[in-house]
């Protein structure tokens, strides 16, 4: 599947200006290193420039990527730059928590480790201060 074109798919025209944020998006995906699961959340944040996608959408561009063999690191940046390329928009952040099989039962054996790695464009990457907003709307939980 192609994530540009699912991203596409319900693309509207809105004026919006601040951080659209889908947090917690489960993602399961298998390490093309050790051949073993890796799971985990992704959290996405762009910030539109004219042009928003559905919700859903978002988590299908993690699911098209996560499904194939992959690297932690390259997901969160193929993520990243479909939605660049799709919406056009100011920034994209994406953070991805996993905990990876490869590591807890495998070589050294940890249970409790997790790995997270980011992407970020534009105002995420050049701006501190939007980057701090988005980490701390990420990592805020609702009562």
């Amino acid at each position: 599947m192609d994530a540009v074109e699912i991203l596409k798919s319900a693309m509207f025209n809105e004026d919006h200006q601040e951080m659209v944020i889908v947090k917690d998006i489960e993602l399961y995906s298998m390490c093309e290193h050790h051949m073993v699961p890796f799971y985990g959340k992704a959290h996405i944040g762009y910030l539109p420039n004219g042009k928003i996608t559905g919700l859903s959408k978002l988590a299908r561009v993690v699911d098209v990527f996560a499904r194939r063999l992959q690297v932690q690191e390259r997901l969160t940046m193929q993520i990243r730059d479909a939605i660049q390329e799709a919406l056009e928009p100011h920034g994209v952040a994406v953070i991805i928590e996993a905990k990876h099989l490869c590591m807890m039962m495998r070589g050294v054996q940890k249970q409790n480790s997790s790995t997270v790695t980011s992407a970020f464009t534009g105002p995420f990457l050049e701006n501190p201060s939007t980057r701090k907003e988005f980490v701390n709307l990420v990592t805020h939980k609702m009562s």
